[in-house]
Formats: structure tokens, sequence, C-alpha cells
């Protein structure tokens, strides 16, 4: 079962010139699956509806409405019951980026090098965050994958929001878990410094994650800063 969901447009979304959203849902059943593609499908109806002009009141309001949704239809069906799911958005006006997430699925942005733009919301970085033990140690710690914050995890919802200035050959990477977990940033950055077609890296990417054990769905958006190729996988 696919629990992950993504929504690509290049083109106007509302006041947004352009629109990439990556969810991966948890849940038990079909909780997770619908999860993401509830939330996502949520915040492009808010941001289409949306009579504000300025990105981070448009992405803001959208994903505490998808939230808002997610509990109330939590409460409708038993199956559903504790669904959740974390969440991805970016949008780019002209050099800038302007990012939000929830959860532990990512957005790099990869140049010179490769930056990790979003802060993951999981015990295990919170405890790096404060010291408490090693990145090395947070990648194999048993409890890696308990995340600390999600889409449908309480009333009250908590979202970081990042704006990067944009360079020429920058290029933008959202991925699940799924993909972070199998690979390491500099395998990442190796596999994507190759300079090919957005789908043949992309294509790389899975393959290789699949490679090292592929233990959960793979999802991975990467485009060009700024250029017109977008590509999934």
């Amino acid at each position: 079962m696919n629990q992950d969901y993504v929504f690509l447009s290049e083109y106007p979304v509302g006041a947004l010139p352009n629109l990439l959203i990556l969810a991966d849902g948890m849940g038990g059943h079909n909780a997770g699956d619908y999860a993401s593609r509830y939330t996502v499908e949520t915040i492009v109806e808010s941001i289409r509806n949306s009579k504000e002009h300025a990105p981070i009141p448009i992405i803001k309001r959208a994903i505490q409405c998808a939230n808002q949704a997610v509990l109330a239809k939590a409460q409708t069906d038993i199956d559903l019951e504790g669904m959740g799911t974390t969440v991805v958005v970016a949008t780019v006006l002209g050099n800038e980026l302007c990012v939000a997430n929830v959860g532990d699925s990512r957005l790099y942005l990869s140049g010179d090098s490769l930056e990790q733009i979003t802060k993951d919301h999981s015990y295990v970085q919170e405890m790096v965050r404060r010291g408490e033990i090693s990145p090395e140690a947070a990648r194999v710690h048993p409890d890696r994958n308990i995340i600390t914050r999600a889409i449908g995890g309480g009333k009250g919802i908590a979202i970081d929001f990042f704006e990067v200035e944009l360079r020429a050959g920058d290029q933008i990477l959202m991925c699940s878990d799924g993909l972070t977990d199998m690979l390491e940033d500099w395998e990442i950055f190796e596999i994507i410094n190759k300079g090919r077609d957005l789908s043949a890296t992309l294509g790389e990417l899975v393959d290789v994650a699949n490679q090292h054990g592929g233990n959960d769905n793979i999802t991975v958006i990467m485009t060009e800063a700024f250029g017109s190729e977008v590509a999934k996988c």
C-alpha cells in the first residue's frame, strides 16, 4: 500500500505561481493512504480559494484547514481513527523558495552541496538538536520513525516556514522518509551530481534506496529552480 501522495503544478494555483506538495500518511487499514490524499486535496482547494496574496498566510491557512479536516474525518469512521500525515509544501516566486513542513518528510536544495532546508519533527532529531545523540546514532535509533508533529495529530498544529534565495543551477528535491531512511545525504548528492535529466536521477535514487532495503514507500519530487522541468517518482 502506497501511503505517499503528491501534487505538482508548474502553473498558478490561486495566488501562488506554482505548487509542490508531498505527504506521507500513517495509520492502520487504509487510514494513512486516505490521510495523505485528503490532506493534499484540502490544501490545494484552500489555496485555490484563498483571498490572501502573500504565500506564507496562504499556505499556513491551507495546512490548518487540512489539519482540521483530517481530525474531523477521523471521528466519522473507526477505520480512520488516529490517522495522520506529514506534509511539505513549496512554491517558487522568482528567485525565492517558500517552504512549509510538518513531520519528517524533507525538502533539500542541491547546488554546490546538498542542504536540508526543512527540519524533521521527529523524536530522534529533537534529541540530535539537543545534543543528546549524534546524527549517526539517529540513523539507526529504534525510535527514529516516531514523529512529533503531524497533520491530524491535534487541534493546534505548529508549522515551520522557510524562505530561501535560489541561485542559478539549484535543484529542489522533496522526498518522503522512504528515501532518507535508506540513503545518506552524501549518497543522494552523489546521484544528483551526475548531471543527468531529472527522470534518470529520480529513477536511480529510488532504485538505490530499494537496493538498500526499501523498507517504506519511496516518493521523490525534483525540479530545477529556474527551469521548466518537474519530475516525480
